[in-house]
């Protein structure tokens, strides 16, 4: 019986030791951090998109090079990809709902197509940032790029749980609105 009574009661020492976690790393469940690694996230996102919605011929010649998809929907997906990042980049900025989610799917999908373009050996653009990358012009190498998907990946990942352990939840685009309106007719 005795050795169960932790159960019912609780563990001091694991306690003890979360507590001492919380106060060592607080700065990692602070809300400045959080909203630091946000912030940085959709600052990438979105000049990458802006960048790529100025030039969205170059960016149709970059995803032709990858050969994945059918020329004739090359042109759509070179200005619809980048509006994408634009409107997650926004979304993270606020912090409303889904848009987190939406950036890991797009992050995921541009990291498998580093990983195709890797495993088949191309030596293209990356199309990341759209025609002034500098890392275009230098390296022409996917794995640079696809190393910068992992740390956003982790960042991605980060947010993710920071908002797990603090029990927070993004707003949703309906409430966003609302506040807005009733902060416009007052």
């Amino acid at each position: 019986m005795k050795e169960l009574e932790h159960l019912q009661y609780g563990n001091p020492a694991a306690n003890n030791v979360s507590e001492w976690v919380f106060r060592r790393l607080g700065w990692c469940f602070s809300i400045w951090s959080y909203r630091t690694i946000r912030i940085m996230l959709s600052a990438v996102f979105f000049s990458s998109g802006i960048s790529k919605l100025f030039s969205p011929e170059s960016f149709a010649v970059v995803i032709e090079a990858y050969g994945i998809i059918p020329n004739s929907w090359v042109t759509p997906v070179s200005i619809s990809l980048p509006a994408l990042e634009v409107i997650l980049a926004v979304g993270l900025l606020l912090d409303i709902r889904a848009s987190l989610a939406g950036t890991a799917a797009l992050l995921a999908l541009f990291m498998g197509i580093l990983g195709y373009g890797i495993h088949l050996g191309l030596d293209v653009d990356c199309g990341c940032f759209g025609p002034e990358d500098p890392e275009a012009e230098a390296f022409h190498g996917l794995r640079s790029a696809l190393y910068r998907d992992l740390v956003m990946a982790a960042g991605i990942v980060y947010l993710y749980g920071w908002r797990f352990v603090r029990s927070v939840a993004p707003i949703g685009l309906g409430e966003l609105m609302q506040k807005f309106l009733k902060r416009r007719c007052k």
